[in-house]
């Protein structure tokens, strides 16, 4: 058994991790990148990247059902091969996480070690190679699993989960999506596209994160047309010969195969976090401050989709940038965190920004809108099928948010998080140019209905324009 001391122990080899190991290793502190599993982050491994390859198939497939309004002949011969499709999901995932490793990992030599920790004592870790670490600091970013009823683990290889659905040679002919976040209308839109014959289920009344109820229902409307969806209900599976039967409710439906994403649950359990003496919540994750990612007064960071707080990329790779560099200071310091920013890469895109319609005081808010059906550009590209919800402040007329459900709606969701960020003013925003006929117009319309509601104006003869 070999024994090692260092300065930083970052558990987790993951967006959060290899962030946190970019502070700590300019530091000129000594340090150990200790990650269980395949390394790798999940973007790159079972995520954001080899879904938006399949995403990407196809709507290009998809695209074929337009062709015919342009006087396009033969599209209705166009055909698709899944195995083929999925081989070059993979090839690109492959590359990906490849990048991944080479970039850093692959460089750490004796730096980065491939076992599983658990906490002997708030300073000691215990390897299952055998080996025992010593660390002054300790960030935790072991990252999260999905989440799979015990109940369901009986039905083995019938339900997938990420971890398993790009590693499929092959699609079956038809999939119950159970969960209906980002994960499960991005996959399940696209398996109905490439001819896949797709349930949606999910307990809730909306789907895609929504909390507008006029974006709620244009997703729903929207959504319905791709695949049937059934809400409100809890699902029971039973085996029926080779096969599922889904039940929801009055709803059943018999399937090849599930897609579970019921969410991601973080990788905590082995850890035996009890032996640090920090605080857990009533889920056992640690309780921190997400500006300082300090858990307590401890020595102990947690960063990433293992605290439950914010499961995006961007915002772990910040996490991890927090924990890196508190682990090294002698005084933790805290940092202001980026405004809300959520993009579900659907058809049309589900966007949130900033502050979502649930946490809106609604007597101080006033609601901008623009419906995408007359909307020229989207109307030529075939996809005017949405709407755009801008939120400000009454009296000030600063932008507080946005839901949306639109075409590019991860391009304006960009800019409406960086107005947000910069407490713009609507009178700000429409001072700006729109080009035309660009999508963005759609977004000016939302902004003029919401800068007419508004209390506060810009003075000058023209609106519009700054004086001169």
């Amino acid at each position: 058994m070999a024994e090692k001391k260092v300065d930083v122990a970052i558990l987790g080899s993951g967006t959060a991790g290899l962030n946190a190991t970019g502070k700590v290793g300019p530091s000129g502190k000594s340090y150990l990148l200790i990650n269980g599993g395949e390394p790798g982050t999940t973007c790159a491994r079972v995520g954001c990247m080899p879904s938006k390859a399949l995403i990407q198939v196809a709507e290009d497939y998809h695209r074929r059902t337009h062709l015919n309004r342009y006087g396009v002949d033969g599209h209705t011969e166009l055909t698709i091969d899944i195995p083929e499709a999925m081989e070059h999901v993979q090839g690109l995932r492959d590359n990906f996480v490849e990048r991944v490793l080479s970039n850093s990992t692959d460089n750490m030599g004796e730096k980065f070690i491939q076992a599983y920790a658990r906490f002997v004592d708030p300073h000691t870790l215990e390897l299952d190679n055998g080996d025992r670490v010593t660390a002054e600091k300790v960030v935790i970013a072991t990252g999260s699993r999905p989440i799979i009823p015990s109940a369901w683990e009986d039905f083995g290889d019938k339900v997938l989960t990420t971890d398993t659905f790009f590693e499929q040679e092959d699609l079956p002919n038809s999939v119950a999506v159970i969960g209906l976040g980002v994960i499960g209308l991005e996959l399940g839109q696209s398996l109905s596209r490439l001819n896949i014959k797709v349930h949606g289920f999910d307990m809730a009344q909306t789907i895609g994160g929504t909390s507008d109820p006029e974006v709620s229902n244009m997703a729903l409307q929207i959504m319905q047309r791709e695949f049937p969806i059934h809400l409100g209900d809890a699902v029971k599976i039973t085996e029926e010969g080779e096969q599922l039967r889904i039940t929801a409710g009055e709803q059943a439906v018999v399937v090849d195969k599930v897609l579970a994403s019921l969410g991601r649950i973080p990788n905590l359990e082995g850890l035996a976090l009890e032996n640090t003496g920090i605080d857990l919540d009533d889920r056992g994750i640690p309780l921190f401050d997400p500006t300082t990612m300090q858990c307590g007064g401890s020595h102990i960071f947690i960063a990433g989709d293992v605290n439950g707080e914010r499961p995006i990329l961007h915002e772990a790779g910040d996490e991890g940038k927090i924990a890196g560099y508190n682990a090294v200071q002698d005084r933790v310091r805290a940092f202001r965190r980026k405004i809300p920013l959520a993009i579900n890469f659907c058809d049309p895109n589900i966007c949130l920004v900033g502050r979502s319609y649930r946490e809106l005081d609604l007597e101080r808010t006033v609601i901008g809108e623009v419906r995408l059906a007359p909307v020229g550009r989207a109307m030529i590209m075939g996809r005017n099928r949405g709407i755009i919800r801008v939120y400000g402040d009454k009296s000030s007329g600063i932008v507080l948010g946005a839901e949306m459900i639109t075409t590019r709606g991860e391009n304006l969701a960009h800019l409406l998080n960086w107005a947000v960020s910069q407490q713009l003013t609507v009178g700000d925003l429409i001072r700006l140019p729109f080009y035309h006929p660009v999508i963005e117009e759609a977004l000016q319309t939302a902004l003029n209905n919401l800068y007419a509601q508004v209390e506060a104006k810009n003075e000058g003869p023209i609106k519009e324009l700054h004086p001169l």
